[in-house]
């Protein structure tokens, strides 16, 4: 079972998937603190949960961690989804039904996806075949997966991430 990320716990993770590099505790809270008023201790303390809960990995840089997602919040975000389809009586009418929610914009993006899915159309106008084993799930069963495959690391962003504070520094992070 996925849960869902908590309300500080998806601000940290927002800012580590934004950013895509690994990440300090004190360059999430700097960034934190333009919204909020928030401790050192407390980004420290979510980054390590999340830590333990496996969202992110940490390696050890001098004195600090610098903390790195371990899935993307595109795997995150089609987990919840998954899981609450699953708990649907009737699947196909939750489908019409979210369906008839999305904007033009997001229907076409499902049947971009459905066509990336399925393949090229066969002359029949039947879905060309498909793998017998399905794709292995991008959340295992209770936890977020242990091992993502690594994406592009150079993401243009409307916000540039903060600067790399200098190791030298040595603001006692950990």
């Amino acid at each position: 079972m996925v849960r869902p990320l908590g309300e500080l716990e998806d601000a940290v993770m927002t800012r580590v998937w934004k950013w895509n590099r690994p990440v300090t505790v004190r360059e999430v809270l700097e960034d934190l603190k333009l919204e909020r008023s928030i401790a050192y201790t407390t980004v420290m303390t979510v980054m390590d949960n999340l830590h333990q809960k496996g969202w992110v990995r940490r390696e050890s840089e001098g004195r600090a961690y610098r903390y790195e997602a371990v899935s993307t919040r595109d795997a995150y975000a089609a987990s919840l989804m998954n899981e609450d389809w699953g708990r649907s009586d009737n699947r196909a009418a939750a489908l019409v039904a979210f369906f008839r929610m999305m904007s033009a914009d997001q229907q076409q993006a499902l049947r971009d996806a459905v066509r990336m899915v399925q393949g090229p159309e066969a002359p029949t106008g039947r879905p060309a075949e498909q793998p017998t084993e399905p794709p292995a799930s991008p959340v295992a069963e209770g936890a977020p997966p242990a091992a993502p495959e690594p994406e592009p690391r150079a993401t243009p962003s409307a916000e540039p991430a903060p600067p790399a504070p200098d190791p030298a520094d040595g603001d006692g992070e950990r």
